[in-house]
């Protein structure tokens, strides 16, 4: 009997130890994961979340405005043609546009 007793005391003490390590390290897992969380919380808090996108490329050059001016031009000279607009209204909307 003593040895059955002597096997069931080792097993015991390798079973608690077992489970005071493993609740050591979960505890610690925890603490870590809280850790973490409360400092991507607190970036969050003060804006740093992200890096904000780059700004889009500009899409109109100085070919597609110069086009576009010769367009509104040609429907000015059209509106002219047909009598909508005077010589003098012409002559302002094209100053407006070409300045």
């Amino acid at each position: 009997m003593p040895g059955l007793l002597r096997g069931v005391a080792r097993t015991a003490v390798v079973a608690g130890t077992a489970t005071a390590v493993s609740n050591r390290v979960s505890r610690r897992q925890q603490g870590r994961w809280a850790a973490q969380s409360g400092q991507q919380q607190g970036y969050q808090q003060q804006g740093y979340q992200e890096a904000p996108p780059p700004p889009p490329a500009p899409t109109s050059s100085t070919a597609d405005d110069m086009t576009n001016k010769i367009d509104q031009l040609k429907q000015l000279g059209e509106l002219k043609a047909q009598g909508v607009l005077t010589e003098a209204e012409f002559e302002e909307q094209k100053r407006r546009l070409l300045a």
